[in-house]
């Protein structure tokens, strides 16, 4: 029963009366339903529909918690401070938040804030609370391993920000976009990929069979194709974007699939519902 600390994720705290009109109308998921106790995937995009940050949203108090990148938190501030204009809204990194993840029915202290992670149950659960509340009986690395293992991207990660779309990097099978909210930043290509089937490329889980996975970037090919770039690894398990006709041409032809030399076995996560060639016995 892990719980693992998670020091590369922070807090924004997102408040105000206009709080969830203002969150409603620019990103991808949708905040009016979102129930007390779940994070939920979002999104903000850039208009041309790429994902400029990607965050698990929750509720608190009043208001809005997005977990995100440490790194990217000024950033993320400052983006949203560009599309409040009137509205009633405060912004604002919480440096008091520590991030923790629990999975397989962790136990933790009642005074901390306790969230069902809304892309999957097998994720379990998000932790916030003070630096130093936690007691922490995982590592950060295993965390990160039992994501690539259920096929979970992560930004930054597993795809590059304002490069990917939300249907390449999974967040249209992660509950992480709504079809039928309305407008927001980016909304009119999403729409479209969504309902003429356009998206060609998936972040995809691979099985490399002789040896550990690659440095992330690595090219996957097959015999002369490139079918696109490894992301986060741990051991023989890793995650790459990979185009999906390519993909199928390579295993039509019998083409083993590569990875910086390495043989790997290109796979589809459990929860996916999109079309997917139907031999995944990449590696001959």
């Amino acid at each position: 029963m892990p719980i693992a600390l998670l020091p590369d994720r922070a807090v924004v705290a997102v408040s105000g009366p206009d709080a969830t009109a203002f969150l409603q109308g620019i990103l991808t998921c949708n905040v009016e339903t979102l129930p007390e106790g779940e994070a939920r995937l979002g999104a903000l995009l850039t208009p041309q529909g790429k994902i400029q940050f990607d965050f698990l949203v929750s509720r608190a108090g009043d208001g809005f918690r997005l977990e995100t990148a440490a790194e990217r938190v000024a950033d993320l501030v400052k983006r949203l401070g560009l599309y409040r204009l009137r509205a009633k809204v405060s912004l604002a990194a919480d440096p008091t938040l520590g991030v923790a993840a629990a999975w397989d029915g962790a136990e933790t202290a009642a005074e901390t804030a306790r969230v069902r992670d809304g892309r999957l149950p097998a994720l379990g659960e998000r932790l916030y609370a003070s630096d130093g509340a936690f007691s922490a009986d995982a590592t950060e690395a295993e965390y990160h391993a039992h994501r690539i293992g259920l096929g979970v991207p992560e930004g930054g990660r597993d795809f590059a920000f304002s490069d990917a779309f939300p249907h390449e990097a999974l967040m249209d099978q992660l509950g992480g976009v709504d079809f039928k909210k309305g407008c927001y930043v980016g909304q009119e290509v999403v729409s479209r990929m969504q309902h003429r089937g356009t998206a060609r490329t998936r972040i995809l889980p691979l099985v490399y069979r002789d040896g550990p996975a690659p440095e992330p970037g690595t090219e996957v090919t097959a015999g002369a194709r490139s079918l696109g770039t490894t992301g986060s690894a741990a051991g023989d398990w890793g995650l790459a974007t990979i185009r999906l006709d390519r993909l199928g041409d390579a295993l039509a032809a019998g083409e083993p699939v590569r990875a910086g030399g390495r043989l790997a076995a290109v796979g589809k996560p459990d929860f996916a519902t999109f079309a997917f060639p139907t031999d995944t016995a990449a590696a001959g």
